[in-house]
């Protein structure tokens, strides 16, 4: 079975946020930060070469295949800035309603602004699916 390539290593994150080039969506990314930094009572690890992730679980598939992930985390990318939902959406339409101007893939939130997002309703999506994801799978492996 392939081996994961997204990682949390100790790369440094200010160093990775320091170097986004377009300042608004470095300053995005810090406001993220705090935010996530703040739901989650986590440190932020850098996973992989370019997301920020919060936290961690471990899932075991119903095929036996078993990976590591972060509960939350986001991705300063070229053309938005990426909130990744690791339950998905489907159990946060309401929320999802309130958000604002964002697109939402199947577990990909992404945000061209944050001043065109409700920053209360991102904090209590972000903040449900962390809960959701520790209620599932509260032993996380360190």
């Amino acid at each position: 079975m392939a081996e994961l390539k997204t990682k949390a290593h100790d790369a440094s994150v200010d160093a990775f946020l320091d170097g986004v080039a377009d300042e608004r969506r470095r300053a995005d990314c810090g406001a993220v930060l705090a935010l996530m930094r703040e739901v989650t009572g986590e440190e932020p690890k850098m996973w992989g070469p370019s997301i920020v992730g919060f936290g961690r679980y471990h899932d075991r598939y119903a095929s036996g295949h078993e990976a590591e992930a972060c509960l939350t985390d986001f991705s300063p990318r070229k053309t938005a800035l990426t909130l990744y939902v690791m339950p998905g959406f489907d159990r946060f339409d309401e929320i999802l309603g309130r958000l604002g101007k964002v697109k939402a893939g199947k577990g990909c939130l992404y945000l061209k602004r944050l001043a065109d997002v409700d920053e209360s309703a991102l904090r209590e999506l972000i903040a449900a699916s962390v809960a959701h994801l520790r209620a599932a799978w509260p032993t996380p492996r360190k």
